[in-house]
């Protein structure tokens, strides 16, 4: 499986992830040209959560929290404010969210690992 394809696959994962856990879906795959793009923006409650996904098939080389670096917060942030910006509406609550995806060797005998960490900081 492509890194591309896993990606979209873990992205679809997170979303029913999300909405089966209350989260409504405002867009995915958010691009601003200068940082990048956001997987996903949705709405917990009153506050707008733009989320990072990270799939991967093994832990060898590091979680996918492991991933999601000082650099890769920061873009994600610029982003972030990139969207309130010219969002429509004008929302006062807002975090930066990581979802993990682990995919399992057979994916039809198991479901995936997903383990969701909210309001993720600059450390």
């Amino acid at each position: 499986m492509s890194n591309k394809i896993k990606g979209k696959y873990g992205e679809d994962i997170a979303v029913k992830y999300l909405i089966k856990n209350g989260y409504k879906i405002v867009e995915r795959n958010y691009h601003f040209s200068r940082y990048g793009e956001i997987d996903i923006i949705a709405l917990d409650k009153d506050t707008l959560c733009f989320i990072e996904v990270k799939t991967r098939t093994t832990e060898k080389f590091g979680t996918g929290f492991e991933a999601v670096n000082r650099t890769k917060l920061s873009k994600i942030y610029k982003c972030a404010l990139s969207y309130l910006s010219i969002a429509k509406i004008p929302y006062k609550n807002y975090r930066i969210d990581v979802v993990s995806i682990l995919l399992t060797a057979n994916e039809t005998d198991k479901e995936p690992k997903i383990t969701h960490i909210k309001n993720v900081e600059f450390s």
